[in-house]
């Protein structure tokens, strides 16, 4: 663990210390190295699961893909910003490094902690470095508002979840994950103990977001530079699905009962966000809400509990991951060239950057979940799970898939085909930097393609 770790943290020295000229090449360099040792972890060679074990960390096969992924994107990220940020003063610079590197040495500990009180500090603490993102580095006025709705959403459902693992505490005498299955629970009858149920769950559904407590999401990542909207929609929104895995076999006897309303908001956002989509003019908004819809799903497969459920569920996050941190990279690159992220006057793009179209094309078609990307495999097994508990869920999710589909291809036509608008006429050309960082992001899920099992968790 601390192989990853400690050179994470020295990261901040780094940016720190290293001459202005040097800067962008040389942590790029340092964090693609940590990507690439990052890739040992899917060698997972212990037969309780749990592998490389300290007293406070330890990863398993759930945690292990978000690991990876967390690890990958900084890189990425660094890509992705360099371009807008080589024009600040070169202090911000490093301060905007040293926030990305902190967010990413937050989110290690936090998905490889054993015990949970050290994870909800953690999932805490990835908070302040993003709210600093965007209300620092944000793209218009709004973004102090967009902060303001980020900070109270995430800390009003996250502050109950403090009160009932310190009630776990109190009643089973350990919060450690690797004994917690195992620990007895009392019997969960009282409305008390609903009311605790609610609590551990609330903080995750509000950060995955579920539809219904999802409005600080697209005011987030609409207002968020690149890397914010890059790390919220690949990593931060995974934290509360990883964090519902982790809970969820404590919750047992309670889940079957109160888990309703929950899978049937998750399953309507999915529907409603998508519909939201066709509408939305504002290119960042729409890849906002499509997220929304595919955690809705994500949501319903972790809730009802079953193997092929969490399964789908995790297969699902990871390629969500890739595929909607890549679809902003694109639109931020038609954002610095046009200056406008909305869609009608930023058409036609076909005609004057191809090559990109082929980048959207790419990614568009794995946010529709088409064959054989493992977006498609994720949606299908939580799509026969949720069908196997109950089959009226099929109309939900069949319609939210077409409607998926539909926003996709809306989303491809409206920014690549068309006439091009009058007032664009001389566009700067792709850079390299441009295509290697949507190359890293869709190389990955179509290799994943090829061994899915690195990314299934338990069921493996």
């Amino acid at each position: 663990m601390l192989k990853i770790l400690l050179p994470t943290i020295m990261l901040i020295p780094t940016a720190w210390y290293v001459p202005s000229k040097w800067l962008w090449p040389t942590v790029l360099a340092h964090s693609f190295l940590i990507a690439t040792i990052s890739l040992t972890w899917l060698v997972n060679s212990a037969e309780t699961g749990w592998s490389h074990l300290n007293p406070v960390m330890a990863i398993d096969s759930l945690s292990t893909p978000l690991l990876i992924l967390t690890c990958w994107l900084l890189p990425l990220m660094i890509l992705a910003s360099q371009n807008h940020m080589v024009q600040e003063p070169l202090t911000r610079q490093r301060v905007y490094i040293t926030l990305l590197t902190s967010l990413q040495i937050f989110l290690i500990l936090a998905f490889s902690a054993t015990e949970l009180i050290m994870f909800y500090v953690m999932f805490e603490a990835t908070l302040i470095p993003t709210l600093i993102l965007i209300t620092r580095w944000g793209n218009q006025a709004e973004r102090l508002n967009a902060g303001t709705y980020f900070l109270f959403y995430t800390l009003a459902g996250s502050l109950p979840l403090l009160v009932a693992l310190l009630l776990l505490q109190n009643s089973t005498g350990t919060l450690s994950l690797l004994t917690i299955t195992y620990t007895p629970l009392p019997p969960l009858s009282t409305v008390a103990d609903k009311l605790w149920w609610l609590g551990c769950l609330m903080a995750f559904l509000v950060k995955m977001p579920l539809y219904g407590v999802h409005l600080w999401l697209p005011k987030a990542h609409v207002e968020a530079p690149i890397a914010g909207s890059m790390i919220l929609a690949a990593v931060l929104l995974k934290l509360g699905g990883y964090g519902m895995m982790r809970v969820m076999p404590m919750l047992d006897p309670l889940t079957k009962e109160l888990s309703y309303p929950f899978i049937v908001l998750a399953l309507w956002g999915v529907i409603m966000t998508g519909s939201v989509c066709l509408r939305q003019t504002d290119l960042k908004s729409l890849i906002a809400y499509s997220s929304v819809g595919h955690m809705g799903l994500v949501v319903g497969g972790i809730l009802i509990y079953t193997p092929w459920g969490f399964t789908g569920a995790l297969i699902l996050m990871i390629a969500h991951g890739l595929t909607s941190s890549a679809l902003f990279c694109l639109a931020n690159t038609n954002y610095e060239r046009t200056h406008s992220r909305t869609m009608i006057l930023a058409r036609g793009m076909q005609m004057l950057l191809p090559l990109m179209t082929a980048w959207w094309f790419i990614a568009s078609l794995a946010n529709l979940a088409l064959p054989p990307f493992p977006n498609l495999m994720g949606e299908l097994m939580i799509i026969t799970s949720l069908f196997s508990w109950s089959w009226w869920t099929i109309i939900l999710t069949g319609s939210g898939t077409l409607i998926t589909a539909g926003y996709s291809l809306y989303m491809f036509l409206m920014t690549q085909r068309g006439p091009l608008p009058a007032h664009i006429f001389a566009l700067e050309p792709t850079h390299t930097r441009e295509h290697l960082l949507i190359a890293l992001h869709l190389l990955p899920l179509l290799l994943l393609i090829s061994k899915p099992e690195l990314i299934w968790g338990w069921t493996a």
